[in-house]
């Protein structure tokens, strides 16, 4: 069927900020308030990971394209204590270090609240210039700045600014935007403007990734976690329009969709049906990272001994655009609903995103090659409690599977093992909620490694105190029916059913001739 959206392409970046652990993530944050002298807070500096081990840490370096989620599933865990080589270049975007992305929150400033000290700025202007993708242009933004350390002091002691450090310096502060509009204090600025900033980043490697002309690109959805607005409109918006505007995406318009974790694929098949309605023919999708989840799980992380490993600032990009005949279509007709009246089961859900869909396509679980549910990163996950995160939605459908009859009960850790992934995202709520793998299912597809991949958002819809309901979405992508009817490489389902329906047509018409 030549008129399903095609998945064009995908890019993911990260930029490490290991101050912004310290002094934005919610754990820390709260704690020192609470408990400002406690050992967690004196310990947690010495549990801080350099740029490079950063670099060196292959979950990351899958993130951005430089291995391969088979290729972490190959490393003995934990990942943590191993090192890979470390590349801030990958095939889906980068790993920024930390003055770099102050800099660029600076970039991404229209309204002038970021500060940052004049020789920080000037160090760091040259570095963004030389950035292939941000260059010279852009930079020139910090030469404005004329602070001295004294003065960002000042702003953040007398004024209420939120500090910015840089290996233990104080470089910069962000102002509030308002006296007294909670909405516009400097906390919730500096969380918008790293979050519009991992967008930017992402949308630039974005137009870099899929060799798109940016001007091509009509409509932009973000998918973030946080909101946009003043007292009067708290969540009004736009950081979609408000990241386009950086990035260069001059013929866009766009608008935000909100679903907690599930926000991501909520945000896919709106975009899918947009331009299979032929209302867009190229819409991208994305999404900036969280600086409350920085170092969310440190205290469980600090008390094992393990590095702070919730230290990176993530984003991603996805480019949807009208069939193309090569890439491969996300399946409409495959959407898998968890609707009011599901309800909360382990069970239940699972049956409501994966075997319900499938089950009106005539499809069986074996039949999806892979699923792409919440993908954390277990390095993180598992020393806090919260076990392998990706494994335990695997052993859900695999025992769906058995129960179903289209899985032997010996079969149950191969199905795992066969048709998962091994999880390589940060934990920053939307991140890794089945889009992670969107980069690789193209090429997975497109290289035949793989039919069919299913991506599966969930959500806690109960965190925002309106409703005790869960959420989530899910669907499918498969290989492109028109590059396969062209190639004479097979004919597609669609055509198949085409095909019956005129030999059908022409068999009444034979009848009624008699």
């Amino acid at each position: 069927m030549s008129g399903y959206a095609v998945l064009k392409g995908a890019s993911y970046t990260l930029a490490h900020t290991p101050d912004m652990v310290l002094h934005n993530g919610t754990t820390q944050t709260t704690e020192r308030i609470v408990n400002p002298e406690s050992d967690y807070l004196k310990e947690l500096p010495q549990h801080l990971r350099s740029y490079e081990d950063a670099l060196s840490y292959l979950p990351n370096q899958v993130y951005i394209g430089n291995n391969t989620p088979d290729d972490l599933a190959a490393m003995e865990f934990p990942y943590h204590d191993k090192k890979v080589e470390g590349k801030r270049d990958g095939r889906f975007g980068e790993i920024m270090p930390q003055n770099e992305f102050i800099g660029l929150l600076q970039i991404c400033d229209v309204f002038d609240v970021v500060k940052l000290e004049k020789g920080f700025a000037q160090e760091t202007a040259k570095k963004l210039a030389a950035h292939p993708l941000i260059g010279a242009e852009r930079a020139a933004v910090l030469d404005k700045n004329e602070d001295d350390e004294a003065e960002i002091k000042r702003l953040v002691d007398e004024e209420s600014a939120e500090p910015l450090y840089d290996g233990g310096r104080l470089v910069g502060a962000v102002k509030r935007a308002h006296d007294i509009d909670v909405n516009l204090s400097a906390h919730v600025m500096l969380e918008n403007l790293v979050t519009k900033s991992s967008s930017v980043l992402s949308l630039m490697y974005l137009v870099k990734t899929t060799g798109i002309d940016p001007g091509e690109i009509e409509y932009v959805i973000d998918c973030c976690e946080e909101a946009c607005g003043d007292m009067n409109q708290r969540g009004g918006g736009n950081f979609a329009k408000a990241a386009a505007e950086i990035a260069g995406l001059t013929g866009a318009s766009g608008s935000d969709v909100r679903g907690f974790c599930a926000g991501p694929a909520h945000a896919l098949v709106d975009a899918a049906s947009l331009v299979q309605a032929g209302t867009f023919k190229a819409v991208a999708v994305t999404a900036g990272g969280c600086t409350a989840k920085l170092g969310m799980n440190g205290k469980d992380h600090v008390k094992k001994g393990l590095p702070a490993l919730e230290d990176c600032i993530a984003g991603f990009s996805v480019l949807i655009v009208a069939n193309d005949k090569e890439s491969p279509q996300i399946r409409t007709d495959i959407i898998g609903r968890h609707t009011v009246g599901t309800g909360s089961s382990p069970q239940a859900v699972i049956e409501s995103l994966v075997t319900d869909p499938l089950d009106k396509a005539g499809l069986k679980i074996t039949d999806i090659d892979k699923y792409s549910p919440e993908m954390q990163n277990a390095d993180i996950t598992k020393p806090a409690g919260a076990g392998n995160v990706p494994e335990a939605n695997y052993k859900m459908i695999a025992a769906l599977g058995v129960k179903r009859g289209e899985i032997e009960r010996k079969q149950l850790i191969e199905f795992v093992q066969g048709h998962g992934l091994t999880g390589w995202a940060p934990t920053q709520g939307h991140i890794p909620s089945g889009v992670p793998y969107l980069g690789f299912a193209r090429d997975d597809i497109m290289s035949g490694k793989i039919n069919r991949a299913m991506i599966i958002g969930k959500g806690s819809l109960f965190l925002g105190r309106m409703t005790n309901l869960f959420d989530g979405i899910s669907f499918v992508i498969d290989g492109n029916s028109g590059a396969a009817e062209e190639a004479g490489a097979g004919v597609s389902e669609q055509r198949i059913r085409e095909l019956i329906g005129e030999a059908m047509e022409e068999f009444a018409k034979n009848l009624m001739a008699e």
